[in-house]
């Protein structure tokens, strides 16, 4: 088995060289990149004007074309960009590399941009795919006046956010724990702080963010619900420059340039990018908001600090190395809520870095790129005084990744895509139930995959787009191979149907419950190798979780609009969780339950010079099946299960030099369900007063009585408004001032956050938030 796959991944390694010949073909190939700053530039349209063919770049601005010996015109299109003609000689057999440089522009041209655009969605099947760029992040009301992933990602199509405390992702049924997010490759296990506002990412330093919500391909693994892939950018090539920003929340910077300076236009060199945040709310929660609500007359006790750093080695033929390295972490009081006291104490921490490379050897049209990374990511949760639900938790995750990809751009925008991945995990986790049990763990694995995708263009019609993924989890001894399929159908240059399928699978346990109305403390677990029980009392026969995905849709251009109906489905086979009713120290860690998650999203853009409108619609239904405190089995929502949310987001930039942007964004979303409370007794642990203690002389704590139906109440409608008005000042050629007003919740809605279960105190969301910042530019 061993030999098998070592000769398996040998023959991918040389594939790309042992594929140079071209059969009479050439290849001409290369890198596209912003000639101001030396950024690449992604998802670019390279045409060949006389051979009626062309590609897209990918995430490094990487583009290659096979064509017969001749002479070519290479057309290089972007929105935003002047565009670019270069001339090529091909001979036959040859690989040539023309690195080509586009030059921005202020005067859009409306043809370039509509039919960028076009050509990318009449190419790519893009089921359940959104990418995020900067330019859109700045489009929304940033809270704060801070631009913001993690508020962007609340108005994409099912995307569920729990709230400005604490907040969580849940993408199309999927928990957090079942939802990859990347860092340059590299995994985030925790990237929203735990005011819910804000990311660990800086926006400044995004280059692209692409979120796959269902049926993604075989590039992915080891998450069974959705992928959020963040790439950062690289540094300025060609002058020093950044950013510094300050408001009431937090002060962020960002500093970019060459530490060795290419001498050729766009050649080798070295570059730098830093990052760094840090928050200051807790401090200025009370002076400056004490008269805008209870929660800032005791202060919002969350804090954090984020540091990013990567130095960029560029070679002349495009091929670099990134070397990064990230420091997150984050702090919160919890705070009784009618005295303010403290009442516990949360805080996490991720570090980590590795390297990244891209290389575009001379002898084959393939571009090589890989990864080598170590993170870890430490929680704790302290809560004061006595009793099981005070006792402390603590998790821990960490380990490495590596991997290296191989990428074939073929003819009319097709591509194959292969690689090898390696990740080494080690997880401990501390927990007690509400019983004072402990379940303890200390456990390691090496996660092995080999993966392959295909995208075939006929006829400018037809998108074919098969993948397979094939995993293997060390500590289970478990072998899963997973088909993914996506497909595409281009009725007319305005009407596309599409769809997508696949089967995925994790090893990765989270040690939230379904009865936490609130639950700050996000551990993460392997795969058990002990028994687990389905709902039906029957032993499963593997730990190892697995979903399945069906998702379809359709694409509908209506003049400026753009209109995304897509209807989906997620069967969760099997949801391992920790075991909520766990009484006796016999009782087991671990049970299994299955998940059944189906909605329908609608989305609609419209863009036009100065106006952008955005708005999304959508319905979910999650319901699980587990065991429940009786050790019955019962179907029950879980705790993100809004049927129904909508965003609206509208953006227009006023002032004849396009100084002024105006944007606002309104929230509707069905009630979140929860556990509700049957009653309270005393819970009495002998023990707790030293061994010669007994019941008589011991005082119990006050414990709750959960109803017997699991997640059967309902909070009232969330709704909110926010606004916000920003104002450039151009202060020289090379530098500018942006000062931004925001409203957060504009109207000053009580949006429940939960209701405290012994006093029946209600907890409401942030109200009105008025919050100022000013940014420099340089």
């Amino acid at each position: 088995m061993q030999r098998s796959i070592r000769l398996a991944i040998s023959f991918i390694l040389f594939l790309p060289f042992l594929a140079g010949a071209q059969n009479g073909n050439g290849v001409i190939k290369g890198f596209v990149y912003d000639k101001k700053t030396g950024e690449p530039m992604i998802y670019t349209n390279v045409s060949v004007i006389n051979a009626k063919t062309g590609v897209q770049t990918d995430v490094n601005g990487y583009y290659s074309i096979s064509l017969p010996s001749g002479s070519y015109q290479l057309m290089v299109t972007a929105i935003g960009y002047d565009s670019s003609i270069t001339n090529v000689n091909l001979l036959p057999d040859a690989i040539v590399t023309r690195k080509i440089l586009l030059e921005s522009r202020d005067l859009e041209l409306e043809t370039v941009e509509v039919s960028g655009r076009k050509t990318e969605k009449m190419t790519r099947i893009n089921t359940g795919v959104t990418t995020v760029t900067p330019q859109q992040l700045k489009m929304l009301p940033s809270s704060g006046g801070e631009p913001d992933i993690a508020q962007y990602l609340q108005v994409i199509p099912g995307v569920v956010f729990t709230g400005d405390q604490g907040g969580q992702l849940y993408i199309r049924g999927g928990s957090p724990s079942q939802v990859g997010i990347y860092l340059d490759g590299v995994t985030i296990y925790n990237p929203f702080h735990s005011i819910g506002l804000f990311s660990v990412f800086e926006t400044e330093a995004i280059r692209n963010v692409d979120v796959y919500t269902a049926g993604f391909n075989a590039k992915y693994g080891n998450r069974t619900a959705a992928i959020v892939d963040i790439h950062t950018k690289d540094g300025n090539k060609n002058k020093l420059s950044g950013l510094v920003s300050t408001s009431p929340i937090m002060t962020r910077a960002l500093l970019e340039g060459p530490l060795i300076k290419s001498k050729k236009g766009n050649g080798s060199g070295i570059t730098f990018l830093v990052t760094s945040k840090q928050s200051y709310l807790d401090k200025t929660s009370k002076s400056l908001y004490g008269g805008f609500g209870d929660q800032f007359k005791r202060g919002l006790p969350f804090q954090f600090h984020d540091t990013y750093g990567k130095i960029t080695v560029n070679g002349d033929n495009g091929s670099k190395l990134n070397l990064f390295g990230f420091s997150f972490d984050d702090r919160a009081n919890l705070l009784n809520d009618t005295t303010g006291d403290k009442i516990a104490d949360y805080k996490w921490k991720t570090k980590g870095g590795g390297a990244t490379f891209v290389v575009s050897p001379s002898s084959t049209s393939a571009l090589i790129d890989g990864k080598f990374a170590y993170s870890k990511y430490n929680i704790e949760l302290d809560r004061l005084g006595t009793g099981g639900d005070t006792l402390p938790r603590t998790s821990e995750i960490g380990g490495f990744e590596a991997a290296i990809n191989f990428t074939y751009f073929l003819p009319n925008y097709s591509q194959l895509k292969y690689g090898v991945e390696i990740t080494g995990l080690n997880t401990a986790l501390s927990y007690y139930s509400s019983a004072g049990i402990s379940t303890s763990q200390d456990r390691q694995s090496t996660i092995a995959a080999l993966y392959f995708m295909f995208r075939q263009n006929v006829s400018s019609k037809f998108i074919f787009e098969p993948s397979l993924r094939l995993q293997y989890y060390s500590e289970i001894n478990k072998f899963s191979p997973e088909p993914r399929l996506g497909l595409k159908y281009n009725v007319s240059n305005n009407v596309r149907l599409k769809a997508a399928a696949g089967v995925y699978s994790q090893n990765i346990v989270s040690s939230k419950s379904d009865i936490d109305i609130v639950n700050l403390f996000a551990g993460f677990m392997l795969s058990p190798s002990q028994q687990i029980k389905n709902p039906d009392g029957e032993t499963v026969k593997s730990s190892l979780q697995k979903a399945y995905h069906a998702v379809t849709g359709v694409e509908v251009d209506i003049q400026r609009v753009e209109l995304n109906v897509e209807p989906w489905i997620k069967y969760f086979g099997q949801v391992n969780e920790l075991n909520r009713n766990k009484s006796k120290v016999a009782d087991p860690d671990f049970v299994a339950s299955t998940g059944l998650a189906h909605g329908l999203d609608l989305s609609a853009k419209y863009q036009r010079d100065r106006i952008y409108l955005w708005a999304a619609v959508g319905y979910q239904r999650v319901m699980y099946t587990g065991i429940d405190s009786k050790g019955e089995k019962q179907t029950y929502p879980t705790p993100f299960d809004t049927r129904f949310n909508t965003n609206l987001v509208a953006s227009y930039t006023a002032g004849k030099r396009k100084d002024w942007s105006l944007s606002a964004r309104y929230n509707l979303r069905a009630p979140f369900p929860f556990t509700q409370t049957q009653g309270y007794y005393e819970n009495v642990t002998p023990t707790n007063g030293g061994i010669g203690s007994g019941t008589l002389q011991t005082n119990g704590t006050v414990a709750t009585l959960y109803a017997d139906k699991i997640n059967g109440g309902r909070l009232s409608y969330f709704h909110r408004l926010d606004l916000a008005v920003k104002k450039t000042f151009k202060l020289n050629k090379r530098s500018k001032l942006d000062a931004t007003f925001a409203l957060t919740n504009a109207y000053n809605r009580k949006n429940i956050f939960y209701v405290d279960r012994l006093t029946n105190a209600k907890k409401y969301q942030l109200p009105l938030f008025p919050s100022a910042n000013l940014t420099w530019n340089f």
